[in-house]
C-alpha cells in the first residue's frame, strides 16, 4: 500500500511583482486587505513587502491604514456635526427673533416682558390648600 503525501502549495513571488503590489498600495488606490483579496495573498506578506520595499517607509515608522469602519464612522460624525451646526443656526435665528419681539413690545407697546430678579413669583406657582 502506497502512502500519499500531501504537498503544501508554496507560491514564490518575483521581486518585480512584490514592487508592483507595493506601488499599488503607495498610490492609495488599494488598501492591504483589498490587495490581499484581489491577488489571494496573505495580508502579512503584503505588509512585509511594504516594510522592505516601500519608498515612503522609513526605519522605525509604522504603516497605519484607516479601516472601512473608521472611515464610515468619520463620515457619520461629520454629518452629525453638520446637522448640529444647522440646528444651532436655526435656534440662534429663533432667539434673535424673540429678542427683537421683546424689544418691539417694550418700545412700542410699553410692555416689559423680561422678568426682573427682584420680581416676586406669581401667585399661580404657590401651592394652595383645598378646604
Amino acid at each position: 500500500m502506497k502512502q500519499v503525501k500531501l504537498v503544501r502549495k508554496h507560491r514564490v513571488f518575483t521581486a518585480e511583482f512584490k514592487r508592483e503590489i507595493v506601488k499599488l498600495f503607495e498610490t492609495g488606490k488599494y488598501s492591504v486587505p483589498q490587495l490581499s483579496a484581489l491577488y489571494a495573498i496573505a495580508a502579512n506578506s503584503i505588509y512585509d513587502w511594504i516594510y522592505k520595499l516601500s519608498t515612503f517607509n522609513q526605519k522605525g515608522s509604522r504603516i497605519v491604514e484607516m479601516k472601512q469602519s473608521s472611515s464610515s464612522k468619520l463620515k457619520a460624525l461629520q454629518e452629525q456635526v453638520k446637522q448640529l451646526e444647522r440646528l444651532l443656526g436655526q435656534k440662534q435665528i429663533k432667539i434673535d427673533f424673540l429678542e427683537e419681539m421683546i424689544a418691539v413690545a417694550k418700545d412700542e407697546l410699553n410692555i416689559d416682558i423680561k422678568k426682573k430678579s427682584s420680581t416676586p413669583p406669581s401667585s399661580g406657582s404657590a401651592k394652595t390648600k383645598r378646604g
